[in-house]
């Protein structure tokens, strides 16, 4: 009887231990209401944490400019500018006109764009984001599919969060208007639901991704300060690639935080696939990549930190990494610190030294434990907001 009650008591402590733990934790990365919820708290990541507790999200929404976490935190997209109301989804890629997403995109002047309602735009041509830009779809159903989808290149400040992005195609050799004075020819884009090109702090949250032609997101060509979080990635091969070629060295530049986001049922490959930058990969959830999930060459920089990683059930394809080098990678710096491994999946370290992520002052976060990540990670991709109720 003794033993059993102490046996009871010494079970008691763990637990209240491991609930302070965590409360403690907690107070310090972010909780907040769950929407519907009217007693307990839901568990949310920093990011969520910044808004979601906030029913009267539809009235502030620039507040959400102050959310971001990692690499890109100084995005700031339109806080400063006025809200523009899209109310149609027709598309001209040479003249748009007022009410379409490519109107208020190509604007000189800060703008925070939202919806009118729900709807699917089919872009006729790539969309060509101009600096100081926010596209927030909360409050709406906003898809854009089936066509060129969304290309950031020489801009900065731009932040896209709560829409679907699918099945995207290339788009076309022809005239695209990039502000409202001036147009150009382009090549075609290559089909990447979001490309970033040569362009700097980029935030991307919240947004579903599936089924485009080339990538879901690239970052290339010397971009740097990027966050893509709370993302939801799906039935895809080569899913995020950072790093233009390994010929390209203006990537060395390159700064990434991918976190809190779920690589979901079909992901093959590039969980992401980097090269010469830097990449913090934290709190992520991995569930059973096709082939591997983190990948690169010529020399990245790659902290896996707090991860979730399922290995498929295929056996070849239980390592979390993969490295493509002709010349050796025992000097890449690839650490994994507290990423939990399950089915068999295990991740190869290599390099010497600290590679602790290089944020400066307010950039810096607490990666959360791993155990927590498929809460954090819960509400990945884009969120059904109501005006009004939690979000």
């Amino acid at each position: 009887m003794a033993s059993a009650t102490h046996s009871l008591f010494f079970s008691c402590l763990v637990a209240a231990f491991l609930v302070s733990s965590s409360q403690a934790y907690l107070g310090g990365y972010g909780y907040g209401y769950g929407s519907g919820s009217s007693s307990g708290k839901k568990v949310m990541n920093k990011i969520d944490a910044c808004w979601r507790s906030n029913s009267n999200w539809a009235s502030n929404r620039r507040a959400l400019a102050d959310c971001a976490i990692g690499f890109g935190e100084e995005a700031i997209g339109g806080k400063y500018g006025k809200i523009y109301v899209v109310t149609t989804s027709t598309d001209d890629p040479i003249n748009p006109k007022p009410g379409t997403l490519r109107y208020g995109a190509i604007q000189t002047q800060p703008l925070w764009i939202i919806f009118s309602r729900d709807m699917v735009i089919k872009l006729q041509n790539e969309l060509m984001m101009n600096s100081f830009k926010t596209i927030d779809g909360r409050g709406a159903k906003v898809e854009i599919a089936y066509g060129p989808c969304i290309t950031v290149q020489g801009v900065s400040h731009v932040i896209i969060h709560g829409i679907s992005l699918h099945d995207c195609t290339p788009g076309k050799s022809g005239m695209v208007r990039s502000s409202p004075n001036h147009v150009g020819h382009r090549l075609g884009s290559p089909g990447d639901a979001i490309q970033v090109f040569a362009s700097s702090n980029v935030w991307i949250d919240h947004c579903y991704f599936a089924r485009c032609a080339d990538g879901l997101t690239d970052v290339t060509h010397g971009s740097t300060a990027v966050t893509i979080s709370n993302n939801y990635f799906t039935q895809h091969d080569e899913v995020m690639l950072l790093g233009h070629s390994d010929t390209f060295t203006a990537d060395k530049i390159m700064k990434v935080t991918v976190a809190f986001n779920y690589f979901g049922p079909g992901c093959v490959e590039r969980l992401p696939r980097v090269r010469f930058g830097y990449c913090h990969v934290v709190n992520n959830r991995y569930d059973q990549w096709l082939m591997y999930a983190v990948g690169g060459s010529a020399n990245p920089t790659i902290f896996s930190e707090g991860n979730y990683y399922v290995a498929p059930n295929s056996r070849p394809f239980k390592q979390v990494t993969k490295r493509q080098s002709a010349g050796g990678w025992d000097n890449w710096k690839w650490r994994s610190s507290g990423d939990l491994f399950f089915n068999g999946a295990y991740f190869v370290q290599s390099g010497y030294g600290s590679c602790s992520p290089p944020y400066g002052g307010y950039q810096s976060f607490i990666a959360a434990p791993a155990f927590m990540v498929p809460d954090l990670t819960a509400d990945a991709g884009a969120l059904h907001c109501v005006a009004g109720r939690l979000c």
